[in-house]
């Protein structure tokens, strides 16, 4: 591949992604693979990476390799130190390199961000923000990243204030698969009014939550609840009580939710319920283009 000039890499817990680029920012080629950051030990990263990226690679010289998420964690290929918030996103000044024992890689881990107090960290999602901020780098106000741990981050003068972490994602798979309520849930399946109602509930009366949840399991015993709206409604009260525990970030402020599909959109109909009027900002390869924008200071720095 003449045209490699260096190499995209998007590793997360259970998913890896790479983009071959060429030296203009354009996709040459695009590869995944279930080998996250959870398969894996440290000694395994090389040739996960090998294994995608390899018949792409000239037979001398090294390409750089540019990765962001959990490589850099303390269970990943290397721990990459944390940016301390306030900061702007990290740059590639401040990566890590990591030693190969292939010498066409030359890889460099980006850091993630950590926030002292109350203590939260974030890896990956940095990378996402440069991206967003590469768009627009003039946004003054809230993002807010749609995830199995979802994140609010508060934005101003291209840095990232203050940001906070809410496992709701984690918490609907924890009780959706493992809790009484898996017999009463859908696997799929929407009802958005349901939906916006249970928020409306869970913003109300966050401290009856354990109570609201155990409703579901009740009202599909005794009156039918349908699956798919069960499902909606522990979504819903699971996000209502996110959105009231972070009404600090949202409220009164240019809100943009980065995703237009899937738990992204439940995000947007949330806060448009509560008249936060979100921007919906598409999410796709908005990772590549915070890579890009790393890529971009490492040929300054040549």
């Amino acid at each position: 591949m003449s045209d490699l000039a260096w190499i995209a890499v998007d590793w997360g817990t259970s998913h890896l992604r790479v983009w071959t680029m060429d030296d203009a920012g354009n996709v040459l080629s695009r590869a995944t693979s279930s080998k996250g950051m959870s398969q894996l030990t440290a000694a395994n990263y090389e040739g996960a990476l090998l294994d995608l990226i390899g018949q792409s690679l000239p037979a001398t010289g090294p390409v750089p390799v540019l990765c962001c998420g959990m490589a850099g964690s303390r269970q990943g290929w290397r721990e990459a130190p944390y940016a301390t918030a306030p900061c702007e996103a990290p740059s590639l000044a401040q990566a890590t390199r990591v030693p190969t024992q292939d010498a066409r890689l030359d890889v460099y881990i980006l850091p993630g961000i950590k926030q002292d107090k109350p203590a939260d960290v974030m890896r990956g999602e940095e990378t996402q923000i440069a991206g967003f901020l590469a768009g627009e780098p003039e946004f003054d106000g809230v993002l807010c990243l749609p995830g199995t741990h979802n994140k609010w981050v508060h934005i101003s003068a291209k840095e990232v204030v203050s940001f906070r972490t809410f496992m709701t994602g984690e918490l609907f798979a924890l009780i959706g698969g493992q809790s009484v309520l898996r017999h009463s849930l859908a696997s799929e399946g929407w009802d958005n009014d349901a939906f916006l109602s249970a928020v409306s509930e869970g913003m109300s009366h966050p401290a009856s939550l354990g109570s609201d949840l155990f409703a579901l399991r009740a009202e599909s015993l005794l009156h039918g609840l349908g699956a798919d709206k069960a499902r909606a409604r522990l979504s819903g009260q699971l996000i209502g009580m996110e959105l009231t525990a972070a009404r600090p970030y949202w409220l009164g402020r240019d809100v943009a939710v980065l995703g237009e599909d899937g738990i992204a959109s439940a995000y947007t109909s949330a806060l448009d319920a509560q008249g936060a009027m979100p921007r919906a900002i598409s999410a796709e390869d908005i990772t590549l283009r915070g890579l890009s924008a790393a890529y971009a200071s490492f040929k300054e720095a040549q």
